[in-house]
């Protein structure tokens, strides 16, 4: 199965947690039903792109990246390579490449859809390219991470003090602990029907 295929039958399955994201993931589906070049960062107007919320073991903690472009923090991600077997695989090799952690466990199924501008991904300034970010949730053994060259910074954050606390941010933080409790049999919604199913690994 090719990244294209995989990326429209995961989408196209995925059960979204709210109206809103069910939203978006009939535009990403749309997307790349449109585009055979949906998942290359040379997909114009816009293309999908995978990333990955590290938490540590206790489930308190969240890994995120000072990006050297928009100099802002964020969850771990980036664009999708020729390479990448699934949109799960590449968001483990984006998050495995940027903190430099071995062994990241890693739910397969996404956590949250997140469609944004981004401006020096090219596009006229009136119609900058759009990131159609698939978002995942890995948990961190190791907590000894590593500085790539696309960062400024790379640190651990208590989930209830962020650097850059955006709703869009928050959000991910809670549906990710959200699924992690759920798969360990607590309480919680998961966001996917699948989730409990699909163990992460």
């Amino acid at each position: 199965m090719s990244l294209h295929a995989d990326a429209l039958a995961l989408l196209s399955g995925w059960s979204a947690p709210d109206a809103g994201q069910e939203e978006l993931r009939e535009r990403y589906v749309a997307q790349l039903h449109a585009d055979p070049d949906a998942l290359r960062r040379e997909g114009r107007p816009d293309h999908l792109t995978a990333s990955t919320l590290v938490l540590s073991a206790d489930r308190e903690r969240v890994l995120l990246t000072l990006h050297a472009k928009a100099r802002r923090w964020f969850q771990l991600g980036g664009h999708c390579e020729e390479a990448d077997p699934t949109l799960a695989a590449a968001a483990l090799r984006e998050a495995t490449e940027e903190s430099g952690l071995a062994g990241l466990h890693l739910d397969p199924v996404p956590v949250q859809l997140s469609a944004h501008p981004v401006p020096f991904c090219g596009g006229p300034p009136e119609r900058p390219v759009h990131h159609l970010d698939v978002r995942f949730v890995a948990v961190a053994g190791d907590e000894q991470h590593a500085l790539s060259e696309e960062s400024l910074d790379l640190r651990w954050w208590p989930v209830d003090a962020l650097p850059d606390p955006e709703a869009d941010l928050v959000e991910l933080v809670r549906l990710a602990r959200a699924r992690l409790c759920a798969q360990s049999g607590s309480s919680g919604s998961s966001g996917s029907s699948r989730a409990a199913d699909q163990p992460i690994r």
